[in-house]
């Protein structure tokens, strides 16, 4: 493979994959021990893991924004935590960036048989199952829930968590028996005599929450992500408005922040609309 330097950034007539040699070579320059950049050289699966999962969610960000020339940019910045486990992987002896492409590929023809193999093409909701059966055929040897990632974000992985038992036969028959469920731990947080009790209580409502969501067909974890997104727009609108009139938000007082408050969700959904 050519070093890094002598390929050519703006050729139009550079061949596919060429982006993938140039920043592989990147790479493995940033991470030489004689000639390489010092952090770089530093760094570990573990210090790299933060920066890898702040990625993922700028690429999400950048998603939900519809800004694709951000999207770009961000899918970049992603590839490169892949590239970057890949370098430290390769000079343990533990694998490579070649072997992971190959992997994910072998994964996919596996998964699509309907594609790639002899089976025919199913629905949409058959072909879910399908995939849920091979996925779970791969775990054979493991329990139900072995492989849900702890590093996930509390709802999306309280929400994996749940899937995994439904699919085993663990579940409400319907949205109601949640919602009973709901209730009594609502009951159980305002009964809760101390601190530590209320917090246990509170992750048993909000683990209850995740399944309601899920039995009503909401994402949890999108839906608090963009009321997120929505609490502060409205914040800021009434910051800028309050500046513009000389006030701060401490000096009103609470009828008064209420009168502002409402003023910005309206602002805010003319704004949407």
């Amino acid at each position: 493979m050519q070093p890094p330097e002598t390929i050519d950034r703006n050729s139009s007539r550079r061949e596919a994959g060429d982006g993938i040699a140039l920043l592989l070579g990147i790479m493995r320059r940033l991470r030489d021990p004689g000639q390489g950049c010092p952090w770089d050289i530093e760094q570990s699966f573990e210090s790299i893991a933060p920066y890898t999962l702040e990625e993922a969610y700028e690429v999400i960000d950048a998603i939900e924004r519809g800004n694709y020339q951000d999207l770009e940019s961000e899918l970049g910045d992603l590839l490169l935590q892949t590239v970057y486990h890949c370098q430290i992987a390769a000079e343990a002896g533990l694998f490579d960036f070649d072997s992971v492409a190959r992997c994910v590929c072998d994964k996919m023809i596996r998964r699509h048989p309907h594609v790639f193999g002899d089976s025919e093409a199913v629905s949409l909701e058959k072909q879910r199952e399908a995939w849920e059966r091979l996925k779970a055929q791969e775990r054979v040897d493991a329990g139900t829930l072995d492989g849900v990632a702890k590093a996930l974000p509390s709802l999306t992985r309280a929400l994996k968590l749940q899937l995994r038992a439904a699919r085993a036969g663990f579940d409400w028959e319907n949205v109601d028996g949640v919602l009973d469920k709901l209730a009594e731990e609502i009951r159980e947080f305002e009964s809760a005599p101390h601190s530590a009790a209320r917090q246990d209580e509170f992750g048993d409502l909000l683990f209850t929450l995740v399944n309601f969501a899920r039995h009503t067909g909401i994402d949890a974890e999108t839906a608090l992500r963009r009321a997120n997104a929505k609490f502060e727009q409205r914040f800021q609108t009434m910051e800028q408005t309050l500046t513009a009139e000389g006030l701060t938000i401490q000096s009103l007082d609470a009828d008064t922040r209420e009168r502002y408050w409402e003023a910005a969700k309206s602002q805010s959904e003319t704004i949407s609309d």
